[in-house]
């Protein structure tokens, strides 16, 4: 059994202009620096025994303040990375509604089939990101480990992990805020999900472009 505590990076400078921030690599307000040092305050006392995190430097930033918290390095894994957009790269919704409306429709009504112009494919995300947590399942049996990623490759594996349609993950899953924990329970294959999106002042006490 493993228990992996998966969490969104902290805010970071394209969040206020609601900017989608696939592969590029932005980093953190002062607020979402907060968010980081919150979140290792958190990771102190939550039985963490590793630290997993996204190669993109709004994750490394805030897993990096969990890992220096706990004393300990963090693995660093290319396939915990977000999503690439494509050509919707740092725009707004608008701005890609007015550039390609088409395909803003498209995109829609199934988010998987019609993603993003010369975007990554989400079946694709999601199965490089479920690799990933398995792996990490296996090398830490019995263990609660942290991993820092992103919102949407982040609702894709879940979709996939619990057996939900991909192509329904944004309106089953709407929002996954910032640095707030979610938490997948693996034993033998099976998964749980424990809790999903839940504030860090909260997290653990019962059983969110």
């Amino acid at each position: 059994m493993t228990d992996l505590v998966v969490v969104r990076h902290g805010e970071t400078v394209w969040h206020q202009e609601h900017r989608y921030a696939g592969a590029s690599d932005i980093g953190l307000t002062p607020l979402g620096l907060q968010q980081a040092a919150q979140l290792a305050r958190w990771a102190v006392g939550a039985r963490v025994s590793a630290v997993w995190a996204s190669p993109l430097r709004r994750a490394r930033v805030t897993a990096l303040a969990c890992a220096e918290a706990l004393g300990m390095s963090m693995v660093v894994d290319p396939r915990l990375r977000e999503l690439d957009f494509g050509s919707a790269e740092g725009l707004t919704p608008d701005e890609i509604e007015a550039r390609f409306p088409a395909a803003m429709r498209a995109f829609g009504e199934d988010p998987v089939a019609n993603h993003l112009p010369g975007g990554e494919d989400p079946v694709d995300g999601a199965a490089r990101f479920t690799e990933c947590l398995r792996e990490i399942a296996g090398r830490h049996d019995g263990e609660r480990v942290l991993v820092v990623a992103h919102g949407t490759a982040m609702r894709l594996a879940i979709c996939a992990l619990v057996g939900l349609p991909l192509r329904d993950y944004r309106q089953l899953f709407p929002v996954v805020r910032n640095a707030a924990i979610t938490e997948i329970r693996l034993v033998d294959g099976a998964v749980s999900l424990l809790e999903f999106n839940t504030p860090i002042g909260w997290a653990g006490q019962t059983a969110a472009p």
